[in-house]
């Protein structure tokens, strides 16, 4: 009746980066904290626990002698962002 929500995309703020991410091709971190209006350390924490279950790809760089960090969704985070908000759908209309 009702299917399984993947625990690691229950936390709002992944969630959140995670829908951001479903929206763009890439973002920097600069603009995922703007939007989920998170904290640099929490949405640090937030971020490698995406990119260790391989929802999204992190990319760190140089910009003008400045770290840059870049991220996308991965394939992988596709599919579990999709699985995700059906399994959301049997909690807001079960049919057995």
């Amino acid at each position: 009746m009702f299917d399984p929500l993947d625990p690691l995309l229950h936390s709002q703020l992944r969630l959140a980066v995670m829908s951001l991410l479903m929206n763009v091709e890439e973002a920097d971190f600069n603009f995922i904290k703007e939007k989920t209006k998170s904290t640099s350390g929490n949405l640090s924490v937030q971020v490698n626990k995406l990119k260790d279950a391989e929802y999204i790809q992190v990319d760190k760089t140089f910009k003008d002698n400045y770290p840059h960090t870049t991220c996308k969704i991965t394939d992988k985070g596709i599919d579990a962002f999709e699985s995700y908000l059906n399994a959301l759908r049997s909690y807001i209309k079960p049919t057995d």
